[in-house]
């Protein structure tokens, strides 16, 4: 296997030679891990694929409405290792890495990506966009925030635009955000969970009027998968 660039890190991942192999120091590197598990995909364009999903702590976002709060905090977290991260998903027989959080761009991911990749993983993103891009990715699900809004490297790189819908003028910022990706992103409108109920026949609406926009549901939900 040929050498592989750990991006912003200058280490090369692949065979030792008769120096320290600086692979082990790229491995080295530690990040703060809420929990990491082997289910299936529930949202977004890779929904119904399994997929090993590594949340990372520490988020500077604050969306009134998220669902992992517990994540917010960068410190109350265990450090694991990149090394220790990849060799528990390599367990399982699916090789889809999914690094969120909280805002996983908080910290350097090169590391981590390019040892996933060495490992034969696809590596996909959940971001808010608001922390510079760092990692070699496959895939970037960009899903902006109100509360903070993403750079324009974000827009740029977002393979798949994912909109939370909690109010009626979350779909006017939808358009809004829309406007700054590139033509190949496909783009998604998502119920927040708690107002589902009330958000999806506007959504339906909405998509029907500007059919570009496509639904995503957070299916795991609906099927009690973790």
């Amino acid at each position: 296997m040929g050498s592989l660039n750990v991006a912003g890190m200058g280490f090369f991942l692949g065979p030792c030679t008769a120096r320290p192999c600086r692979s082990f120091v790229a491995m080295s590197v530690a990040l703060p891990v809420m929990e990491a598990f082997y289910t299936v995909q529930g949202e977004g364009r890779y929904t119904g694929q399994a997929a090993y999903f590594v949340r990372l702590g520490g988020c500077d976002v604050g969306c009134t409405w998220c669902d992992v709060k517990e994540s917010w905090d960068v410190h109350a977290h265990p450090l694991r290792t990149v090394e220790d991260i990849v060799r528990d998903a390599q367990h399982h027989p699916g090789r889809l890495a999914v690094i969120t959080g909280g805002e996983p761009l908080m910290h350097q991911l090169g590391p981590l990506t390019a040892a996933f990749i060495q490992a034969g993983f696809r590596t996909n993103i959940e971001t808010s966009g608001s922390h510079p891009l760092s990692g070699e990715w496959h895939h970037v699900c960009l899903s902006p925030k109100k509360f903070k809004q993403p750079l324009p490297q974000a827009y740029e790189r977002a393979d798949e635009l994912k909109v939370i819908v909690y109010n009626k003028h979350d779909l006017k910022w939808a358009e809004e955000q829309a406007a700054q990706v590139t033509a190949g992103c496909t783009l998604y409108l998502q119920p927040e969970w708690s107002k589902r109920e009330e958000m999806m026949p506007l959504i339906v609406e909405h998509v029907k009027a500007h059919p570009r926009w496509t639904i995503s549901l957070q299916t795991h939900k609906y099927l009690n998968i973790p």
